[in-house]
């Protein structure tokens, strides 16, 4: 179970609030000697943050004896250094730039043009703010420099930015702030302050990432509910968190996404995150870096010589991709964006002309394009492998008159049949090929898809989120699947526990 402590400078500032044994002066927090086994989460609302000052050593000494602060020495360092956060914001949503239009800029009567900008400040409550339209930026600014509270300087040059950003202690606040505070900082710890008994009989505590909105996510809620069930008979809590959770994440002991993965998103910081707090992640940053680029994933199967398709990587400048496809690998042929997901951004290309017009819509998106000889097979081999080890197997048909399992239209989306298998009634090669994959890639959860043509077996990709839902892929093994994903965590963090 963790523990929050709130540090202030002195008793009275915190006069305002309810008073709490969770408050400390910097003063008792030096003198505190905390168990090292028991996680700690230390909120330091010191008036200074500056360097050597009560507020940067509160974030020091939080960190050298393994509490979890925020903001974290990293944080205060990068808040010190301006050229981290002179953020241009005319990218974000139009409704902030109205705002600061309206709130920022004064009209002259007479020319009706903009006249020089005052500076506008606001203050932040743990990405809370006052402002509706301001929303977003504030989201934004706590994700990447988490604080409690902040003052942000906006300042118009050719279009609107954060001009500076200072850490602000409760004794700043006027009597409107404090209760801005006050309820930002209860919505912030709610969760982290919860006791429930319920949680006090189990050794592990393990978030599932997971967007409620994705439309194809890689796990039903069902699957989730029997992931939750399966992780409770082993003695470890499974709870879902969502992207709004990220400064909750050391209350865990590891982390699980089940959510879609990308390097420039969320999912990716997440697991960076976790695996800097020293949680079991599954997937890693590695395998998420690995996996999702398939410029990448091609060259490191070929280099270590897994089985594939015939695959060129093709520049956007290259002057003689068409002829060097058509020479090297011939129709049909497939074409994809590095970083699609669920057959998207992939296409076919028949002949010469679909391939020139193929590779021009891609090449809008990517710098890089892959072109992949294609096999053509009734169904591709998705291999589920975990910890080294293949722990189910199924057969995913194409759409019945299409070439891919998925087929997207203008408003709907629609897959193919499935069978599941035992592993035991794989062919041998098409395991062999799938492990010998997955080493390149790490020790995590991954899916591994794989075409079979008579005797040739050919590695297509491996997905670091490999889809597990309900009524599938544990269509053979039943309950038992989730069994084995919640005891390599069980595994894992014992084995973190014990270091």
């Amino acid at each position: 179970m963790s523990r929050l402590l709130i540090v202030v400078d002195q008793s009275k500032d915190w006069a305002p609030y309810y008073p709490s044994e969770d408050v400390l002066t910097f003063d008792q927090y030096l003198e505190l000697s905390e168990a090292a086994s028991r996680r700690v989460r230390v909120i330091n609302l010191c008036q200074s943050a500056k360097y050597l000052s009560r507020g940067y050593y509160c974030s020091l000494l939080a960190e050298a004896r393994g509490h979890n602060v925020v903001p974290s020495v990293m944080t205060l360092n990068d808040l010190s250094r301006k050229g981290l956060f002179s953020l241009q914001l005319d990218e974000l949503d139009e409704s902030v730039v109205n705002w600061l239009d309206r709130a920022g800029c004064t009209i002259d009567p007479a020319s009706d043009e903009r006249q020089a900008t005052r500076e506008l400040r606001i203050r932040t409550f743990f990405g809370q703010v006052d402002q509706p339209a301001l929303k977003p930026v504030a989201r934004l600014v706590f994700e990447r420099f988490p604080c409690p509270i902040l003052e942000v300087v906006f300042r118009y040059r050719k279009g609107w930015q954060i001009d500076s950003m200072k850490p602000a202690s409760p004794a700043d606040l006027t009597e409107k702030e404090q209760d801005l505070f006050a309820t930002a900082l209860d919505r912030f710890s709610s969760m982290v302050w919860r006791k429930p008994r319920s949680r006090q009989r189990y050794r592990f505590d393990l978030a599932v990432l997971v967007n409620p909105e994705e439309e194809m996510p890689p796990s039903d809620q069902e699957a989730l509910r029997r992931f939750e069930r399966a992780g409770r008979k082993l003695g470890i809590n499974v709870e879902q968190i969502t992207r709004k959770d990220f400064l909750r994440l050391p209350e865990y002991d590891g982390l699980f996404i089940r959510e879609t993965t990308a390097i420039d998103h969320h999912t990716y910081r997440f697991a960076r995150k976790a695996e800097a707090e020293g949680l079991v992640v599954i997937d890693d940053p590695v395998s998420i870096l690995r996996c999702t680029n398939k410029v990448f994933l091609a060259d490191l199967l070929k280099t270590n010589k897994v089985p594939t398709p015939k695959t060129l990587i093709l520049s956007k400048d290259q002057k003689r991709a068409v002829e060097q496809v058509i020479e090297e690998i011939g129709f049909p042929v497939v074409i994809k964006i590095p970083d699609g997901a669920f057959s998207r951004g992939v296409t076919k290309a028949e002949d010469e002309a679909s391939l020139r017009a193929g590779l021009k819509a891609l090449f809008k998106q990517s710098a890089l394009v892959l072109a992949q000889e294609y096999l053509y097979t009734d169904y591709d081999w998705r291999i589920g492998v975990l910890g080294g080890r293949a722990i189910y197997a199924c057969k995913y048909m194409m759409v019945k008159g299409h070439w891919q399992i998925y087929q997207y239209g203008e408003s709907s989306s629609e897959s193919g049949d499935f069978q599941t298998l035992p592993t035991y009634e794989v062919p041998r090669k098409v395991i062999q090929a799938a492990l010998k994959a997955t080493r390149l890639i790490g020790n995590g959860l991954y899916g591994v898809d794989i075409k079979q043509s008579g005797k040739r077996v050919a590695v297509i990709e491996v997905n670091d989120n490999p889809s597990i839902d309900a009524g599938i892929e544990d269509r053979f093994l039943g309950g038992e699947l989730y069994t084995l994903v919640m005891q390599e965590f069980l595994q894992r963090m014992e084995q973190k526990r014990e270091k």
